[in-house]
């Protein structure tokens, strides 16, 4: 706080973690706030899950209840589109500050579109629960601009965090989402403590479980797979070139939440569509009659174990995805080649790409598997240790990892300004 420039930064980010914080608490126009507790459906997981990172604003529907998932969805095909579409990949790679402006253009109108859409499925949902005031075309117009509106003003405050505040403004925001439902889960947990004695064994089992977990997301985020390069010596004209010896850093979670996210929003639609359905008065006749589809709800549904089999197959899958399309082996290799670098004991060139991708896939398995296990971790506890709060996967992660990225960019701003305090340790533990 002494230095004027850093605390600036870090009441700014405040305030607008503050105006977020209010605007969830605006309702969506043309709600009979009366019916929306009483009709909507408090005991599934798989709205518990969209609301936390909605900051409990899907719950209240608000005019942020959709919170900043389409941004985070624009923003992912974006990034794949960079690496499939020639005219995008040209933008990030050959023009330089320029074509980033506008791929983050470009993500902004995918954003508003993905919010559109999303909004538009909203409202059918308010109308079918009959908690609409007027229901109607000019009721989900309304919804749609405004639930859209917010979107776009999470995006811009995350900008503006970004721009004047400390850390990634979006990613803060996702976090203050995350940490805002957590008191209240907390407090109806301990609610349903009765004092007996299993209960007191599963509340320090639920405690060590989340310390372990911390602490492995911790340790596993900043694990690295150092691979040694040693680069030959060249002599260009008076002066010696190289001779050094350094190491590629291969991190283990190479593709951080996106392999989650993007199964969570694969399997969220045939699950959200289930829900819906057994919801109905005119599917119970059909569910009762047609077995199939009997069997195919119970294949989607949240706490099934082909759910989970399935979402755990698909974050697999979906990290070798990332890491294939984000790291380039070959390219590697290559620019080792042209300067003069390589791998002890390896022969540069098809010899080195194959060590590489060996290593790599090997590398990426072991952070799937991480991945999928801290994923799946709140829906055992749900199944079998009765927690009735969302603890784990996607959320753990990111807020395990903005609070690591937020404390380094701290950590740069005061060794940068040879802060004493600091100069002195060997940075953040």
């Amino acid at each position: 706080m002494k230095i004027p420039e850093l605390r600036n930064r870090i009441l700014f980010t405040l305030g607008m973690i503050l105006v977020f914080r209010l605007g969830t608490h605006i309702p969506t126009p043309g709600i009979d706030a009366a019916l929306l507790t009483s009709k909507l459906p408090d005991n599934s997981e798989l709205l518990s899950f969209l609301n936390m990172f909605s900051g409990g604003a899907l719950k209240r529907f608000s005019v942020f209840a959709l919170g900043i998932a389409p941004y985070i969805n624009s923003s992912i095909i974006m990034q794949l589109l960079v690496y499939v579409i020639p005219y995008f990949e040209h933008l990030a790679k050959e023009e330089g500050e320029e074509g980033r402006k506008k791929i983050n253009q470009y993500t902004r109108y995918g954003t508003v579109l993905i919010g559109a859409l999303q909004a538009l499925g909203i409202s059918f949902m308010l109308e079918r629960y009959q908690i609409v005031v007027n229901p109607g075309w000019g009721f989900k117009l309304m919804a749609l601009i405004t639930l859209t509106a917010g979107t776009a003003f999470i995006m811009w405050l995350g900008e503006q965090m970004t721009a004047r505040g400390i850390g990634n403004g979006i990613s803060i925001l996702i976090t203050a989402g995350i940490l805002a439902s957590l008191p209240e889960a907390i407090v109806e947990q301990f609610m349903l403590f009765s004092g007996q004695a299993h209960d007191v064994v599963k509340t320090l089992m639920l405690l060590v479980l989340v310390l372990i977990t911390i602490m492995l997301i911790v340790y596993v985020q900043d694990g690295v797979r150092k691979i040694p390069v040693q680069y030959a010596k060249r002599v260009v004209g008076r002066r010696v070139y190289g001779g050094q010896n350094t190491y590629i850093p291969l991190r283990v979670n190479q593709a951080g939440v996106i392999p989650v996210i993007f199964a969570s929003s694969i399997l969220m639609f045939p699950a959200m569509i289930c829900s819906w359905i057994q919801n109905l008065d005119s599917m119970q006749d059909v569910l009762a009659s047609n077995r199939f589809v009997f069997w195919l709800l119970n294949i989607f549904n949240y706490n099934s174990w082909t759910y989970l089999v399935i979402y755990v197959a698909l974050i697999i899958f979906f990290t070798y995805f990332y890491t294939a399309i984000s790291f380039n082996v070959q390219d590697l290799a290559d620019n080792m080649k042209k300067y003069g670098g390589f791998i002890p004991g390896i022969r540069a060139g098809q010899k080195t790409v194959d060590f590489l991708e060996r290593t790599v896939s090997r590398v990426t398995l072991a952070g799937g598997i991480f991945l999928a296990v801290v994923s799946v971790i709140p829906n055992l506890l749900i199944m079998f240790m009765n927690v009735n709060f969302y603890f784990g996967g996607t959320a753990l992660l990111i807020v395990v990892g903005v609070a690591m990225d937020t404390m380094r960019q701290l950590e740069s701003h005061l060794v940068t300004r040879h802060y004493e305090g600091f100069m002195k340790k060997k940075g953040l533990r």
